[in-house]
């Protein structure tokens, strides 16, 4: 085999593994942005879990704002309680990304409420002065944010009887 063919071999093979690269990567932009629909109508939850960095923001941002703008939402629950301190980094980061996305989704009438916020988040947050946690909605659980939207929104649920169910069924 000549020198040139083997060259040729190993380009074709490193094209093949860019493209495979490149479709992984897309993979990975789309799964680690999860955005779920709540049983409210108009509310969507974004689980967020692993590392929280500029470049993680830089993917979570322009989805969440291209979700809420081609839906019918009125509410973003962003929820951190899978996030520990370790996956953090920079407080003023994250800050200035979180207000970023809270201040593009007030603009286009989307509220974003965070939930899911560890005590030593929070007492770290509040020890390092950051000025952006004065400006979030802010529940310790997603299921205390669904309560409080439910109540803005004038709904409830209804625990149905089996009985009743039994009668609806016949």
């Amino acid at each position: 085999m000549s020198k040139n063919s083997e060259i040729q071999i190993l380009r074709d093979k490193n094209r093949e593994l860019m493209e495979r690269v490149n479709e992984l990567e897309s993979l990975v932009r789309t799964v680690s942005v999860p955005i779920i629909p709540s049983i409210l109508p108009g509310v969507i939850l974004v689980p967020l879990a692993g590392e929280i960095s500029p470049q993680r923001f830089d993917l979570i941002i322009p989805k969440i704002l291209s979700h809420a703008g081609s839906k019918d939402v009125d509410s973003v629950i962003l929820d951190f309680s899978a996030i520990s301190m370790e996956e953090i980094g920079d407080l003023n980061i994250l800050g200035h990304y979180l207000i970023n996305l809270t201040s593009s989704l007030r603009l286009v009438g989307v509220q974003a409420i965070v939930v899911g916020i560890h005590p030593q988040f929070a007492q770290e947050l509040v020890m390092s002065q950051v000025s952006f946690i004065k400006e979030l909605k802010t529940f310790s659980t997603f299921k205390a944010a669904l309560q409080s939207l439910m109540k803005d929104k004038g709904l409830s649920l209804v625990e149905i009887s089996r009985e009743s169910q039994n009668h609806t069924l016949a």
